[in-house]
């Protein structure tokens, strides 16, 4: 690609252009033949039905792209004249849900399509990672807004950019030894996998300065994905992922304004009122609480520096995200489901499955009226990333169950139901094991507690022993398993506590380990937990 350089006041010389993500490989995908290849937007389209699976190594960054993927879907898939995205057809379900069936009777996406969106209903430099004018979900605007006390260039530092890199003199090193008295450059493919993560699940409080007015405000809000989990549909080829991946039309409050993307209209005023929210593509690429703008090598081949600020103090607007479980909060309302890095997707199975007709959680809209022939094959994909609402990241995960969408309630409401129990039991048996657990340890190192099995025993919350996350640690694993053969028979439907409380006794013993018989305090509280656990067995005495 021809490379052009332009002058920037305080900056010395910028790439314009440089990096097309229309046609650059920075996509890493894995093929239906098993080669993992990196693809540009256009390709990954085109080639759509031919791909398995992503595989972005860094998840935030991947629940972020099959929601921009979903947008552009919206856009290139249709039939005749009638799109995805088409509002007069999307009001009424049936002619929505008819034109998607068509779409997957396709089998692909048509090539004339693809093209045509990203050569010519997008305007120019739209997808290009380094354009001067409008780099790709960027605000060149920061060039000369986010500057210190002087009017020098003040950026925040490309380890703030890269997700998982210690910031600051004192940041805690998690994945590499980063300092920000040497940074590190980043290839320009990966960097767009952390600005696209920046965008959806960034921070909330202090961050670099921006001055607009005379005031410079150095705080902005959370990302609209902050601490979150999402759950998606997914499919044997990529092709199938994405168009189901396309919300239907639910909420009545999605306005008819003109729908727009960031990269398809105009930069918007940090100052004034968000626009309305409309569906699909503002829904799930519009609500960003940040601005970025990546400073490339001179080769633009690599990203050197970022601006990392707040893009908006508006009100955030009320919309139903379709790829999130929602739970029901002490003051009755809903809020999304949190990503917790020690909770396996399977536990989320029956709130996936079951309809919205329960009172403490609400299923994403994304696995509403899928086509029924689909479903023996679907599986869920799940993206999260473990963090408090301010500045603390903890762990990212990804998991992928085996096909059970088939399972769904509108489809095998008996099996729905076994699930629903089977989990519930799994629970309940995990809350009494680290009762037990919590229990045994107060037992064994308190000579002043009366282990017999009728003594009322006081815990201390802020000392709950080392017994009760190890054997956490080692039954949820069991639990999985436990699981999943539940799920393959009707075994023990009328009991399915059983294999849990029977894998709980396990991790139970585990965790405390072997004892001699000098350790008579801990066999005593050995027994007392094992006892706690086996009452479940018979639930009219436990």
């Amino acid at each position: 690609m021809l490379l052009r350089a332009v002058r920037v006041r305080g900056e010395g010389w910028l790439m314009s252009g440089g990096f097309d993500l229309r046609d650059e490989p920075w996509i890493p995908v894995r093929l239906l033949t098993g080669e993992s290849v990196r693809l540009g937007w256009r390709q990954v389209f085109k080639q759509a039905h031919e791909i398995e699976d992503l595989e972005l190594p860094v998840p935030p960054a991947a629940a972020g792209l099959v929601r921009i993927l979903a947008a552009i879907t919206a856009r290139v898939a249709g039939d005749g004249d009638d799109r995805l995205d088409d509002l007069d057809v999307a009001e009424n379900f049936k002619d929505w849900d008819d034109l998607r069936r068509r779409v997957l009777r396709a089998g692909r996406f048509d090539p004339e399509a693809v093209d045509r969106y990203f050569d010519k209903d997008v305007p120019p430099g739209r997808f290009d990672l380094f354009d001067v004018e409008r780099p790709f979900l960027q605000d060149p605007r920061l060039r000369t807004e986010c500057v210190d006390t002087k009017g020098a260039p003040n950026p925040s530092g490309v380890n703030k950019l890269v997700m998982g890199r210690p910031t600051g003199i004192n940041g805690a090193v998690l994945f590499g030894h980063f300092t920000d008295t040497a940074p590190v450059p980043v290839p320009a493919a990966e960097a767009v996998w952390h600005l696209i993560a920046q965008l959806y699940f960034g921070p909330s409080g202090q961050c670099t300065p921006r001055r607009i007015t005379e005031e410079r405000t150095g705080s902005g809000d959370a990302g609209p994905l902050r601490k979150s989990v999402s759950y998606f549909p997914w499919g044997r080829d990529l092709f199938t992922t994405l168009v189901l991946a396309v919300p239907s039309l639910q909420d009545e409050e999605i306005g008819e304004d003109e729908d727009v993307c960031p990269w398809e209209g105009d930069l918007p005023d940090p100052l004034q009122p968000l626009s309305p929210m409309t569906w699909p593509g503002r829904m799930l690429t519009g609500r960003f609480r940040h601005a970025v703008l990546l400073v490339p090598s001179p080769d633009g081949r690599q990203v050197t520096d970022a601006y990392i600020t707040w893009s908006t103090h508006a009100q955030a607007p009320v919309v139903r995200d379709p790829y999130q479980i929602l739970d029901r909060r002490k003051d009755t309302n809903f809020q999304p489901r949190e990503a917790d890095g020690a909770r396996a997707l399977w536990r989320d199975l029956d709130a996936l499955l079951l309809k919205d007709d329960r009172q403490d959680s609400q299923r994403p809209p994304a696995f509403g009226a899928l086509p029924k022939t689909l479903l023996p094959s679907l599986r869920v994909r799940a993206y999260g990333f473990d963090q408090d609402g301010q500045q603390k990241d903890s762990v990212w995960f990804a998991s992928t169950t085996p096909p059970v969408l088939t399972w769904l309630e509108e489809n095998d409401p008996e099996m729905t139901h076994h699930i629903k129990r089977c989990h519930a039991s799994a629970e309940e048996v995990g809350d009494r094991l680290d009762f037990a657990a919590r229990v045994a340890w107060k037992i064994a190192t308190d000579s002043h507690i009366d282990p017999s099995p009728k003594a009322k025993i006081k815990l201390d919350v802020r000392k709950p022993g080392p017994w009760a996350s190890a054997a956490l640690a080692r039954f949820w694993p069991k639990a999985e398993t436990e699981f999943w053969q539940l799920t393959k028979s009707e075994r023990q439907a009328d009991r399915p506590w059983e294999p849990f409380v029977h894998a709980a006794l396990s991790a139970l013993d585990e965790a405390i380990g072997p004892s001699s018989r000098a350790d008579i305090r801990v066999a005593r509280a050995r027994h007392r937990a094992r006892s706690m656990l086996l009452a479940l067995l018979n639930p009219k005495t436990g």
